[in-house]
């Protein structure tokens, strides 16, 4: 009899593989833009940068570098999410640990839907 751990998704969820393990390990697409917001969220709390680059529409990824080795990902609330046709938007606050000092990033982040597929455009951010 095998025991299997259940680790806790970044995200907030309860199990990381059924929660956004799901979606960054290719057994299934995010159906909604904020399960591909928390998934993506998660991919930069574990320097996931190939699921980042594979969800991020290609007119609007940066050629750089998108992890920060220096950014410990620490806690995600999510503050609204809306889907109108093929557009969606998520409003989230992420929190971080950057040199020991906490911080936080709160955006309202735009997502598209082609071929059945939602996208990450880019995002607003709030001071």
């Amino acid at each position: 009899m095998s025991i299997q751990t259940v680790k806790p998704c970044p995200c907030g969820g309860e199990d990381l593989e059924t929660c956004c393990g799901r979606f960054i390990h290719g057994a299934e697409q995010p159906q909604t833009p904020e399960q591909l917001m928390r998934s993506r969220y998660t991919a930069y709390a574990l320097a996931e940068e190939p699921y980042l680059r594979a969800t991020w529409d290609a007119a609007t990824c940066p050629q750089e570098a998108l992890i920060d080795p220096g950014i410990k990902w620490v806690g995600l609330e999510v503050r609204a999410a809306q889907e109108e046709g093929n557009d969606g938007t998520v409003e989230f606050i992420a929190r971080a640990k950057v040199g020991g000092r906490a911080r936080s990033l709160h955006e309202t982040s735009r997502f598209v839907r082609r071929d059945g597929r939602w996208w990450y455009v880019d995002g607003d951010f709030t001071a």
